[in-house]
């Protein structure tokens, strides 16, 4: 009995990752939290405790758009990126690094682009934008720094075909922390690979 509950709680976890992962291939989610409660609801399994990690998402949407989206997926792709590096370049003074579904290569058309800068000047990037009439929308994020979480200065831009690239203002010293990843945090030269590759 054990066992044969065991294998089909991990056969409904299996199929849950694969439903949420065409949601957010097909229908432009970016929030795994939302992609796995609209999942479960369309699978009738609401009531589940065993929903799947955010990782196991990952790894059914990178095999959806291999079977599904292989000839389109790496252009969508490659422009958010090459856009992603002309944003990076343009606030170059900010030491940007491209974080987000765009560098992990989950991105889809609707996905948006998040760029770290780092001043200790929370105002030298509302100045920098003001200074060239470059349109946005402020707010916060919230973020990890020594442990704690806390709110700091974002900063939205929109281009013409409605991407959004989010601009989050960090301090000088988390740029020193440690905690930048490869995998998880490119500056403008790893994205320079990432396009040429």
């Amino acid at each position: 009995m054990g066992k044969e509950y065991a294998d089909s709680r991990d056969l409904m976890r299996a199929r849950l990752a694969q439903h949420a992962a065409k949601l957010m291939a097909e229908d432009g989610i970016t929030d795994h939290g939302y992609a796995k409660r609209k999942a479960a609801k369309q699978l009738g399994a609401l009531d589940t405790q065993h929903l799947p990690s955010n990782d196991e998402i990952d790894a059914a949407l990178r095999s959806f758009r291999l079977l599904f989206q292989s000839h389109s997926h790496p252009q969508v792709l490659g422009a958010l990126r090459i856009q992603a590096l002309q944003t990076m370049r343009q606030f170059a003074e900010f030491h940007p690094y491209l974080t987000g579904s765009v560098l992990s290569g989950m991105a889809g058309e609707q996905s948006d682009i998040n760029i770290m800068l780092f001043s200790d000047d929370a105002k030298a990037v509302l100045l920098f934008l003001l200074k060239h009439a470059i349109e946005f929308t402020d707010g916060e994020w919230k973020v990890r720094l020594g442990g704690h979480e806390q709110s700091v200065p974002s900063y939205t831009l929109t281009d013409e075909s409605a991407v959004q690239t989010h601009l989050i203002v960090l301090p000088e010293n988390a740029r020193h922390s440690g905690s930048r990843h490869p995998e998880t945090h490119a500056d403008i030269a790893a994205v320079e690979v990432l396009l040429a590759g």
